[in-house]
């Protein structure tokens, strides 16, 4: 985005990409479906921005979502809007969102030198009594030296390494004086503390309620209602991935399940009324059916507490009441995360302050600018990620060609 907005506006542009291929990281985005973007409203689409929001609000103003589904459509990519907002291809082929890109780029003049990365940035004396250096060109990792007016940084940050990501973008900013904060692996899957996960591995649960508390702060940290999956190191899927972006290293936290989201204690408790009634001569392992998948009745009887062979119909209200909480907040430590290998985003990245936010030019280096997820800013899944890149791309490329 970055490269055809820069190429639309008239500048000469390569795009330099140590991949065989444009777009590697894209093909696996939405699970090969490609979650490009999300049209909620302004207000919703902020509030989904857990890193610096304010900083992205000219950009997002300059791009909208609905700009961007336009931009494919008149590229030929037809789309669909899914529930939750999220717009996706048509054809549910991320190669379709990667071709549309690629043709504009290509007939708007850009170059694409694949397999070819950057090694340094180069600069040069501002002179006249310029405060900042500026830029001059790009050194590749076959040593070869190009020179240029301009450089836009959209390398990207640490996550999905075997797409090319591997921090680089980070060590060429830092080495132009940018300052930048501490990396963590975002939208990851949770390790957990209790065994019971490895023995769900492979349920997954929908429509069910997920909340975090971390140690020392009243209020949680996360609530969210959806999907998400057991594994046999812990927890993952979209509700867990949502709540991994309010995670941060060394924070001691907790999640609270709740399986029946939907009803509140009471009708949980005259439903568990009802069903130890109807079933009264089972036993409370047998019982259990209609309120569980199968395979997480016998790790719930094990939390109750309960006798799995006692009489449903035997059970009293104290024992009864205590399942009716537990069934509302299923208790799990969370003892980390899964590393930048599993992580959709990387949190953290070029600090804002060194970056204009209403050009995304470098305020260290003149000719420098960033786009993407190598600036320190991230969002929630459904496509909000993917939106900053189109959008901080577009100002970048704009602004670079606009010097």
């Amino acid at each position: 985005m970055a490269a055809f907005s820069a190429a639309s506006a008239g500048a000469a542009v390569t795009v330099f990409d140590r991949n065989e291929k444009a777009g590697k990281k894209i093909y696996i985005t939405g699970k090969g479906r490609c979650n490009f973007t999300n049209l909620c409203s302004a207000e919703d689409f902020q509030s989904r921005i857990v890193t610096n929001p304010r900083f992205l609000y000219s950009a997002l103003h300059g791009l909208t979502p609905e700009d961007t589904v336009r931009f494919f459509e008149e590229s030929g990519c037809p789309t669909k809007v899914e529930r939750g907002n999220r717009a996706f291809p048509k054809s549910d082929h991320a190669s379709d969102i990667i071709r549309a890109l690629q043709e504009r780029c290509v007939h708007a003049g850009v170059r694409f030198r694949f397999r070819e990365g950057v090694r340094d940035i180069l600069t040069e004396d501002g002179g006249d009594g310029a405060e900042k250096p500026r830029i001059c060109g790009i050194l590749t990792e076959s040593g070869e030296r190009i020179g240029a007016d301009a450089v836009i940084l959209a390398t990207g940050g640490c996550s999905y390494p075997s797409t090319g990501s591997t921090g680089d973008g980070y060590r060429m900013a830092e080495a132009l004086g940018h300052r930048t904060t501490p990396r963590e692996p975002s939208l990851v899957p949770f390790l957990v503390e209790e065994a019971f996960c490895g023995e769900l591995q492979g349920l997954t649960l929908k429509n069910v309620s997920l909340t975090m508390h971390a140690e020392g702060v009243k209020k949680p940290v996360f609530s969210g209602q959806g999907e998400m999956l057991f594994t046999h190191f812990g927890v993952s899927g979209p509700l867990v991935l949502s709540a991994s972006a309010h995670y941060h290293k060394g924070m001691k936290a907790g999640l609270t399940l709740d399986l029946k989201p939907a009803l509140s204690f009471e009708q949980l408790d005259a439903r568990l009324i009802r069903e130890f009634e109807e079933k009264r001569a089972k036993f409370f392992k047998n019982a259990l059916d209609d309120l569980f998948p199968a395979k997480l009745i016998p790790v719930m009887v094990r939390l109750s507490g309960i006798p799995p062979m006692q009489r449903a119909g035997e059970i009293d209200k104290k024992s009864r009441q205590a399942f009716a909480r537990l069934i509302g907040s299923v208790p799990m430590t969370v003892t980390g995360t899964r590393g930048f290998t599993e992580a959709v985003i990387t949190r953290g990245g070029v600090d804002v302050r060194d970056i204009d936010p209403h050009t995304m030019a470098s305020r260290c280096v003149d000719g420098l600018y960033f786009a993407g997820e190598v600036i320190d800013t991230d969002a929630l899944t459904g496509g909000y990620n993917l939106q900053i890149a189109w959008s901080t791309g577009r100002l970048a490329g704009l602004s670079a060609a606009g010097q």
